[in-house]
């Protein structure tokens, strides 16, 4: 796409609602760093809500780095200030991955639903199953067979991980000794909600897609999650995602790649500015803590 015709998307957008998609971003953050507090707090930790989101906006920014290289600097930034073992800490947040993953489950389960036609076309024509199925099993082939050596071994790397692995699963499982279930249950309905709307809202900021179908948009928004997730923060992959899930549906070329842009750079700029503010204040604030305790 000719960069004079992006430029012109650009400023024809109506900035209203892409602001409004920024806040609802935000909203939805502010909630996973306080829903992280209830699978902390059972394993007789501590998390201060500020640390929390600090750690949780950092995390996205260093994403642009290393793909999922954040879930690692934010069990960190945790370990650091709050004193929270790492592998306990990462334990929470692969539990939180899964909590994510069944959200993501059942917003692909819906989009199916409403078009499912149209969808299986669409990867029939460009993605051989089989090969899909078989590269899942090699890997849990490997995967068990690592397991076994991992068990059985009594070396000094087999044992750390070990213990690794032990604090990782009691991290995961502190899902399950939470007091509060529901608070838990509700605040992932809300981050969702909240991850949908924005995308939703945002699409009113161009003419050309404004008024889309509800099928379009979990499509559009199922594909551009996937390109985040795969790369340094989708990275020049998150427009083509929109894009080519926009096509299923009709809505020209342009439109779509100029509204993945579009909504790429709104939120990426969110992410630079929280996180880097984030990564300032971190040190700042829990200076300050300490000296008022």
């Amino acid at each position: 796409m000719p960069i004079s015709e992006l430029l012109e998307y650009f400023n024809k957008a109506n900035y209203t609602w892409i602001g409004l998609g920024i806040l609802l971003g935000i909203l939805s953050h502010m909630s996973r760093a306080y829903r992280w507090k209830f699978m902390i707090n059972p394993m007789g930790y501590k998390l201060h809500f500020p640390n929390s989101f600090m750690a949780v906006m950092a995390a996205y920014l260093i994403n642009y780095t290393i793909p999922r290289a954040g879930e690692i600097s934010r069990a960190s930034i945790i370990a650091n200030y709050e004193g929270i073992p790492f592998e306990k800490g990462f334990g929470t947040i692969v539990a939180e991955r899964i909590a994510d993953l069944v959200m993501m489950l059942l917003i692909i389960a819906i989009a199916l639903f409403m078009e499912f036609e149209y969808i299986y076309q669409f990867f029939e024509k460009r993605f051989d199953p089989y090969k899909i199925l078989l590269g899942i099993f090699g890997l849990i082939v490997l995967f068990g067979v690592f397991a076994v050596f991992i068990k059985r071994s009594n070396s000094k790397i087999a044992l750390k991980i070990r213990s690794f692995v032990t604090g990782l699963i009691e991290g995961v499982f502190s899902i399950f000794k939470m007091k509060q279930k529901w608070a838990f249950v509700l605040h992932t309905l809300f981050i969702w909600g909240m991850y949908v709307l924005m995308f939703y809202v945002t699409t009113f900021a161009i003419d050309e897609i404004s008024g889309i179908s509800v099928a379009a948009i979990l499509v559009g928004f199922i594909s551009g999650s996937f390109s985040i997730a795969a790369t340094n923060g989708g990275v020049g992959s998150y427009p083509v995602a929109i894009f080519l899930a926009f096509s299923i549906f009709g809505i020209a070329e342009d439109a779509g790649m100029a509204f993945g842009w579009i909504m790429w750079t709104a939120q990426t700029s969110m992410v630079i500015i929280l996180g880097g503010l984030s990564l300032l204040f971190l040190p700042i604030y829990n200076k300050s803590k300490e000296k008022n305790a």
